[in-house]
């Protein structure tokens, strides 16, 4: 049976060889070894759908593009060496003998581009290239027998042009994520200003950039299509559009249903994306579709809680219950400063408004869990007060669970005739499968919950004999994390009047003297901590009050501004997790802080060794030793810029020091020198990230929870704030099994040279959220 296998085996190769020679030699769709091509002659795939070559751009330049073969004018759909254009004609595409892949030389036989890929090397397999009827021009060996089985492919490197079949987004194998950026200008095919991008975070959707800026978004994909493309209907007899998330990939694709029809998506040099039909009895391209196409596809045309009617004059309203941030600018039709709540809401109260037939809001921060129903999506809504409004993640039957944490942005209304749904419809009536629905809560309060101690909250007024005012910039005061750390000021004893403003916030006013006699005279019997800022005392108040006084010293590096900073953040948060602020002394030149005192140390103690060095107290947010990094942020440490996101990244050091063990100041590793957020952002991008685990926890703990909670903590750790998840979503993370995540990236303070520095072989791709031997991954589980 074994020899009359491998008779069998070498047939096939016989006649697999056999069957090839001809094509190596007459046909006109491969590049092999021997036959490269050049200025003077074409490729064209075997059902003359596609053609491939040399044309001219701008400048007497020189380009090797794909078009098509059967179309008058030719419309060129992909370019190799768009960004390397040739100074002539005369180029040469030759198979490379010692990469067996593709590369494109100059006149002088300068290479300027190539496919710049591993191919079979000191083998006697031939490689070759071919142009496929679908318009892909793929690298593979001649004898593979899988005929998808590429070793290269166009349709990985898209231009400015998506083809039927080919993929916008996210591919794990090549670890790439795809997208169309259009030409500089009509006859030059360099890279242009405009990109068009599928945004793998959160809720995917798909944004169309100006030099990196929103331009216009799509809408998350609900199952059916983009929720800001009602054009796209699921009964089109023209066109298939599929989306596929999973841990293979994330990604979005059209088909075309009718053969003799060719169908593109192009996004042009002057921003604008169209999608075009041939139509071969009357020789044309049709426009089918194209955005922007109307006022209410500008991005945040409404601003934050608007909703933008294409339909009604002016086009902003305000979601029921709220009111136009700036009345004067709202009625000059100008509504991009967005809309604020009416009334404030309480969390144990509030329901929710249902809002039909619009363009959900901006996802990118939404968190999804494709295991929850409805149901438990309201109820998970309605106990978080951090949550802003959800949505069922699938339409088409009413499956999963998406949770909007952040401020809403660029949402519009759509009339039924354009794909929106009514209000409601009859028991069992299909068309309201794809009805697209969004609740929205009541709650506008910011939450920065499971803070665990080490951050400080808004405090309730103290009787004491001065208070020093908070002033809010505006009217009313709206109950949001954004709004809540604008600048306040702190006037002085004497700028303080009986005419204050109603909505003024008061802030105890400490006399120094009190706190003098408090921690009496700050004796070192008293000292809890210091840090880079200052001193923490213990003290106690001539009623019996504890507290804990953080003394700011003369030659701290933390000047007014940032004193003034911390004050006004954490005059105004308020959790029952986190330590009370209960006033503070700016008087002569003291400026001190005064909180309430933690009876059971810091969390440090318990953490960590008694035998090691105490850290400082918890007891400010500005956690830093004098010559050590601590929990302090970077953006807080080099430039004192500080807000919600300087304490997600305290948080997110705090999480890694509890699951290591270890504490993250003093951390050393004798090969790497790295602290506890580089080695553990080391290992996981090694894929050993469970190797971070403090050795304490033995063999029994569930390793799948402890892979979330690293992966949650180095999101809170990312260098750059805007990256961080906020905390709301933090704890939606942390609870949900379920709950896709984003990928970390590289964190603050990480010591050493980032990984793409160490290989200057390895190209930077700053767009890549997170590599492991150059495979992107969207989730990890436990091993």
């Amino acid at each position: 049976m074994r020899n009359a296998a491998e008779r069998h085996h070498h047939l096939r190769r016989f006649l697999l060889t056999f069957t090839l020679l001809p094509l190596l030699t007459t046909s006109t769709d491969l590049i092999t070894p021997t036959k490269p091509l050049t200025q003077d002659h074409t490729l064209v795939s075997a059902a003359q759908q596609f053609e491939l070559g040399f044309f001219p751009g701008a400048s007497n330049t020189w380009y090797v593009g794909i078009w098509y073969k059967n179309i008058p004018e030719r419309v060129v759909v992909w370019v190799a060496n768009r960004d390397s254009p040739l100074t002539n004609s005369s180029g040469i595409l030759k198979i490379c003998p010692d990469s067996a892949g593709l590369i494109l030389s100059d006149h002088s036989g300068i290479p300027v581009w190539s496919t710049n890929h591993t191919g079979t090397t000191g083998t006697t397999t031939t490689t070759i290239a071919i142009l496929l009827d679908n318009g892909n021009f793929v690298v593979r060996e001649a004898d593979d027998e899988d005929p998808e089985n590429y070793l290269w492919q166009s349709f990985d490197y898209p231009t400015d042009t998506l083809l039927p079949g080919m993929k916008l987004g996210w591919d794990s194998k090549t670890g790439l994520n795809r997208y169309i950026t259009s030409w500089k200008s009509a006859d030059d095919p360099s890279t242009g200003d405009f990109s068009f991008k599928l945004d793998i975070s959160g809720y995917p959707e798909i944004h169309l950039t100006n030099r990196g800026k929103m331009y216009y978004r799509s809408g998350p994909w609900n199952g059916l299509r983009f929720s800001g493309v009602p054009e796209m209907r699921p009964s089109s007899p023209l066109l298939s559009f599929l989306f596929v998330r999973n841990q293979e990939e994330i990604s979005y694709s059209f088909t075309q249903l009718n053969e003799s029809m060719h169908s593109r998506l192009l996004v042009k040099h002057n921003g604008v994306l169209q999608r075009f039909i041939w139509i071969p009895s009357s020789g044309i391209w049709s426009l089918f579709w194209y955005a922007p196409k109307d006022q209410c596809d500008d991005y945040r045309e409404c601003g934050v809680y608007g909703i933008c009617d294409a339909n009604a004059s002016p086009v902003c309203k305000c979601m029921e219950a709220f009111r136009p941030k700036n009345p004067q600018a709202w009625n000059l039709r100008d509504g991009s400063e967005g809309c604020v709540r009416e009334t404030e809401l309480e969390c144990d109260s509030d329901g929710f408004l249902a809002m039909n037939g619009v363009k959900l809001p901006e996802s990118g921060g939404a968190v999804v869990d494709a295991g929850m129903g409805l149901d438990r999506c309201r109820e998970m809504c309605r106990t978080n007060c951090s949550c802003r409004g959800y949505s069922s993640a699938n339409i088409s039957d009413g499956s999963g669970c998406v949770v909007w944490a952040e401020d809403l942005y660029d949402m519009r209304q759509y009339a039924a005739a354009e794909g929106g749904a009514p209000e409601a419809s009859p028991a069992g009536d299909d068309s309201n499968k794809t009805r697209q629905t969004i609740m929205i809560t009541g709650i506008v309060v910011g939450s920065a919950a499971l803070l665990v101690g080490f951050t400080i909250f808004l405090v309730r007024k103290k009787r004491t004999p001065d208070t020093v005012n908070i002033l809010e910039p505006r009217g009313s005061r709206e109950r949001s994390q954004d709004y809540l750390a604008n600048s306040p000021t702190i006037p002085s004893k004497r700028d303080q009047s009986s005419e204050a403003a109603v909505d003024e916030l008061e802030l105890p006013l400490f006399d120094i003297t009190t706190l003098v006699v408090a921690t009496n005279e700050f004796c070192d019997e008293n000292k809890l901590g210091q840090g880079g800022f200052g001193i923490v005392y213990k003290g106690v108040l001539a009623e019996g009050q504890e507290i804990a006084v953080k003394r700011l010293s003369k030659t701290s590096v933390q000047g007014v501004e940032e004193f003034k900073n911390e004050v006004k953040l954490i005059a105004r948060l308020q959790h029952r997790n986190l330590v009370r602020l209960l006033g503070c002394c700016v008087e002569m030149e003291e400026k001190m802080l005064v909180y309430e005192y933690l009876e059971n140390k810091s969390l440090d103690s318990i953490l960590f060794s008694e035998k090691q060095e105490k850290q400082k107290l918890d007891a400010g947010l500005a956690n830093a030793l004098q010559d050590h990094i601590g929990y302090m942020s970077p953006e807080y440490a080099m430039d004192g810029l500080f807000s919600i996101k300087s304490d997600v990244f305290s948080f997110g050091v705090l999480v890694l020091e509890i699951v290591s063990g270890t504490k993250n100041r003093g951390f050393y590793q004798t090969n790497n020198q790295l602290n506890l957020l580089a080695y553990a952002w080391k290992l996981y991008r090694e894929g050993r990230a469970l190797e971070v685990v403090d050795a304490a926890a033995g063999e029994e703990y569930a390793a799948g929870e402890a892979m979330r909670c690293i992966q949650v903590g180095l999101l809170c750790v990312q260098e750059h704030a805007e990256e961080r998840p906020n905390m709301s979503n933090v704890v939606l993370m942390l609870s949900s099994d379920f709950v896709s995540m984003q990928q970390p990236k590289h964190p603050g303070y990480c010591l050493g040279r980032r990984p793409n520095e160490t290989d200057s072989s390895s190209p930077r791709n700053d767009d890549e959220s997170c590599t492991v031997n150059q495979v992107t991954v969207t989730m990890l589980d436990g091993r």
